[in-house]
């Protein structure tokens, strides 16, 4: 923990228009992995615009690791199907969280950063980082590769971390 530059919460809020894997529809989970790390959202049973609205954890020690995010079918009988994959670059998000003590005091939904989409990043539009409530937060939406369909929509948070150092 000692080399953690902090933590990142990822609110993975939703699929939207997911890939059919089974009969009529699909039993999708995301699985969240950065480095050595891998979480998982529970398992949305027959839905291809599952709502998940779960709260991810992963430590930030390289900063230059992206985020990989895959989407699976689960299949009880068989391996589950993969449903797409996306990444995101943290470094825009770090940047402005390291600004955070200068950003106090601005009004909410003030925008610190764009990004707009690009052949190098899976983003399906615009993600601002914005202020909100005194925190730096950034919303987007990843259009998912290597497949016919789907997004998933996602909130960053910094979550601030005591050291023993502090204590």
């Amino acid at each position: 923990m000692e080399d953690t530059l902090g933590q990142i919460r990822i609110h993975i809020r939703r699929g939207i228009n997911l890939a059919v894997r089974d009969v009529r529809s699909s039993d999708p989970y995301v699985v969240v992995r950065m480095g050595k790390q891998k979480l998982k959202t529970r398992v949305v049973r027959k839905n291809l615009n599952p709502e998940w609205n779960e709260n991810l954890t992963l430590c930030v020690a390289d900063p230059d690791l992206p985020v990989k995010l895959a989407v699976y079918d689960r299949d009880r009988f068989s391996l589950d199907d993969k449903m797409g994959d996306a990444e995101f670059d943290i470094r825009p998000f770090l940047e402005a969280v390291r600004m955070e003590a200068d950003l106090q005091g601005l009004e909410d939904g003030t925008v610190v950063k764009r990004i707009l989409p690009n052949r190098q990043n899976c983003l399906a539009e615009e993600s601002c980082i914005v202020v909100s409530n005194g925190r730096v937060v950034q919303h987007m939406f990843l259009r998912l590769r290597n497949v016919e369909c789907g997004e998933i929509e996602l909130q960053l948070q910094w979550v601030h971390v005591v050291s023993s150092r502090e204590l």
